[in-house]
């Protein structure tokens, strides 16, 4: 994937911004990242380091080896920004050495390895108010009042983001038959041909409509009839509406399916019945997803498509009664799993949790080193292709250092096990509430560039 210099990309983001105001009062703070991710700080037992490869292309995976581990050891302080996107007084990109491992020669991991780095342009349309506004058109802006322009679509791609996600709820503009209203989704279309206008892949997903006061989706057997309705409209009606569209557009089923509001909302126990049904109800609303896509015709037949496991948690995406959907015959990699990452939690979400991150820290890295080789083994080498649709470190009283340290970490481990990987932005950067902001829609000048420095180093 190419690097995008932007040398005087601050002065154009400054003359070129427009906003409009929306709604009145919302608080997002207690609904990002998607949802708050206390399940992430999951344990799972460390994986070795795979082996180095130049060739990315490999017909037997090899064992993992130490000279990996060896190697990446060699992580340091060294400044990397070849970016050409400024970078604060004192900040420096660290040296991370995490050379690219072989990938099979399968048409999904190579097309989701050129994905790169995405944007999540969260906290816009995928807020909600229950109960709904009077004015549907409302909700864009309630968390954060701030309306989605063209210009912001441009700016993020110019930054080097090639990619970008688009969580939407829908429960609030769906009648009695989950028919969506044709205004949102007008809107929803005009902001993807935004990005895919300027050269940009797109996520929609169906995000916030998995709580009970939203009548969307629930995973498991009371709410099954409800559930698979709900799944199954939406998709039928969004696949129609962009049924023309190229693998450019990428559609994911939901975003973070769970038992809210229980014990296990954010911990998944596969031995306690109630997680083992909620897998098998999340397994079945996954199949319905593709098959209701691919019925839609048109190039739904063929369109990648995105699933989660439970929560898309790691222990969702890796236990034994998680099943990916079947696809119809001729597709070839086609079914993409989706994953979240805020690890290691006590830095990249938790509060106060820790603030600092350092490269040459085992106790900051091996969280990301486990989850990046499990995922690489369990499915790039399979010929699985694998999407890590959120992550992100929120700001802990200004650790910029830190989060470019973390952010430049992530990002190499990612990007050389072939995985892509979306940055979670809600655009919150003041407040007690998680401040992943990122990118600053209101004034583009004030966006955190040392951050999209340091993941587009390693893009």
């Amino acid at each position: 994937m190419r690097k995008k210099l932007a040398l005087t990309l601050m002065t154009v983001l400054t003359l070129s911004f427009i906003m409009l105001t929306g709604c009145g009062s919302g608080e997002p703070a207690n609904v990002t990242p998607s949802e708050p991710v206390a399940a992430q700080d999951e344990t799972v037992e460390e994986t070795e380091e795979p082996a180095v490869e130049q060739d990315e292309t490999v017909e037997e995976t090899e064992e993992p080896s130490d000279a990996q581990e060896e190697a990446d050891d060699a992580s340091g302080s060294d400044e990397v920004n070849t970016t050409g996107i400024p970078l604060s007084d004192g900040i420096v990109i660290p040296k991370i050495n995490a050379p690219a491992l072989n990938l099979p020669d399968n048409e999904g991991v190579l097309f989701v390895n050129d994905l790169g780095i995405g944007f999540n342009l969260g906290n816009t349309f995928d807020a909600y108010l229950d109960p709904a506004p009077s004015n549907e058109m409302d909700t864009e802006t309630c968390w954060h009042h701030t309306y989605t322009t063209q210009q912001m679509i441009k700016d993020i791609h110019a930054y080097g983001f090639d990619t970008i996600r688009i969580p939407v709820s829908w429960h609030n503009h769906v009648d009695a038959d989950v028919t969506i209203s044709e205004q949102w989704l007008d809107r929803i279309a005009e902001v993807v041909d935004w990005a895919i206008d300027d050269g940009m892949y797109v996520i929609l997903d169906i995000h916030h409509d998995n709580h009970p006061e939203a009548n969307g989706f629930y995973p498991d057997r009371a709410h099954e009839a409800q559930s698979k309705k709900y799944i199954g409209r939406i998709w039928e009606q969004v696949a129609e509406r962009f049924a023309d569209y190229d693998e450019h557009l990428i559609f994911e089923g939901m975003n973070e399916p769970r038992l809210v509001g229980t014990d296990y909302e954010w911990d998944l126990k596969p031995a306690a019945k109630e997680c083992r049904e909620a897998i098998e109800c999340i397994n079945e609303l996954n199949q319905l997803f593709v098959d209701t896509v691919r019925a839609a015709g048109g190039q739904n037949t063929s369109r990648y498509l995105m699933v989660p496991g439970y929560a898309a948690s790691m222990d969702g995406g890796t236990n034994p009664f998680f099943e990916l959907p079947v696809d119809i015959e001729g597709n070839d990699s086609r079914i993409i799993l989706s994953i979240h990452a805020y690890i290691p939690y006590n830095f990249a979400l938790e509060y106060p949790g820790v603030s600092d991150f350092d490269v040459e820290d085992k106790g900051r890295t091996t969280d990301i080193n486990t989850f990046m080789n499990k995922l690489y083994m369990d499915y790039v080498t399979q010929g699985i292709p694998v999407i890590i649709g959120e992550f992100g470190s929120r700001d802990k009283n200004g650790n910029l250092q830190d989060r470019v340290n973390f952010s430049a970490y992530f990002a190499a481990y990612a990007r050389a096990r072939g995985m892509s990987c979306i940055l979670w932005d809600n655009n919150e950067f003041t407040g007690s509430g998680e401040l992943f902001g990122v990118y600053n829609r209101k004034n583009p000048a004030e966006s955190k560039t040392d951050i999209i420095a340091a993941l587009m180093a390693y893009e």
